[in-house]
């Protein structure tokens, strides 16, 4: 009897993939002896690079995440390529895990030529004939990221319990981001990480205030600084190197450690590293998660019934104003207060 075959696609952004893996996983449990690969796109190919869950990962280069000097037709030709690579491979399913029903996703699928397609279907959805197993997208308030993609698991049965989202750090990033932290480790503090950057507006909260949150956690705690790298001029990919030197500039090492992380594994390394996570709403909440570190979240215009951080300790702060500019450092001070008194 041939080996099973199953090819799972998530192409969208960081913490939507790693809410994903809870459902890897278990597909892995109903389909120990299969062959289990999944696509996902460059950027984000750190999460599920050395995953014990999978054989192997495709990755594909989206256009705007191109090298320098490549050319968005090299980018294209390439994907072409893979795209033959993995109809080729002639996989019994492919499970397209986005809470979604999008065109460009299943023209992709149908592409690929899977026997048999999974994926969520809504009305009016264009293409979605496609899938051989249908599963209707019900939307709801209170329910997280990671309950609506267990829905797809419906065609393979039920497993007893869904699993964490956990990430194994690289073990080389592992061992140079402690060697950073070695004088913060020396300090004795409990070591606090502290993400400056977000996506959206309204996620984004200002340098005064993660100077005033630092000044309150100094007496018993060591912040380490994270952030997307490069400058907020960058039309491609904005960074918040001039907001991270406005914090740094406020301090000195004996209360801060930068951590400038050039890619994502990097900064899955050095979140790792720490006691406790403070973030706003994006890719490092679920980072954290994954990390399984406890964690002190605002919120901003999204929903934190479907993006809090997955099966640890955390604390939410979600204002009325649906902007993180709302809270208070003061606010943030005490539920790292708090979480770290019932570890």
């Amino acid at each position: 009897m041939s080996q099973t075959r199953i090819l799972i696609v998530r192409r969208d952004n960081i913490g939507d993939l790693i809410c994903t893996l809870p459902l890897i996983s278990a597909i892995r449990q109903l389909n120990p002896n299969a062959r289990i690969d999944m696509l996902v796109n460059s950027y984000c190919a750190p999460v599920v690079l050395g995953n014990p869950d999978l054989d192997h990962v495709y990755i594909y280069t989206k256009a705007k995440h191109k090298e320098s000097g490549e050319s968005a037709l090299g980018v294209y030709w390439r994907r072409l390529l893979l795209t033959l690579k993995l109809r080729f491979a002639k996989y019994d399913w492919l499970v397209l895990a986005n809470v979604s029903c999008q065109p460009r996703p299943l023209r992709w699928a149908k592409q690929v030529g899977a026997r048999r397609i999974v994926g969520f279907t809504e009305a009016g959805c264009k293409g979605a004939e496609i899938i051989s197993d249908p599963i209707p997208l019900v939307r709801g308030q209170g329910k997280h990221e990671v309950e609506y993609l267990m829905a797809l698991l419906q065609p393979f049965g039920q497993v007893a319990e869904v699993r964490a989202a956990r990430i194994a750090p690289d073990a080389a990033l592992l061992q140079r981001a402690e060697a950073k932290l070695t004088f913060a480790r020396q300090t004795g503090k409990p070591l606090v990480g502290i993400n400056l950057s977000a996506r959206l507006p309204s996620q984004q909260w200002p340098a005064e205030k993660f100077v005033e949150l630092i000044n309150l956690l100094k007496p018993c705690y060591h912040s380490v600084l994270f952030w997307a790298p490069g400058s907020t001029s960058n039309a491609g990919h904005p960074g918040d190197d001039e907001k991270a030197a406005l914090v740094a500039a406020a301090f000195d090492k004996d209360d801060v450690t930068c951590m400038p992380t050039q890619q994502l594994g990097e900064l899955i390394a050095g979140i790792a590293c720490v006691d406790l996570l403070v973030t706003a709403d994006g890719g490092a909440l679920h980072i954290g998660a994954a990390c399984g570190k406890p964690e002190v979240v605002m919120f901003g215009d999204s929903d934190s019934t479907q993006w809090y951080p997955w099966r640890v300790p955390y604390k939410l702060l979600h204002p009325a104003s649906r902007d993180v500019r709302s809270i208070a450092a003061e606010e943030v001070a005490a539920a790292v207060d708090q979480l770290i008194s019932e570890k």
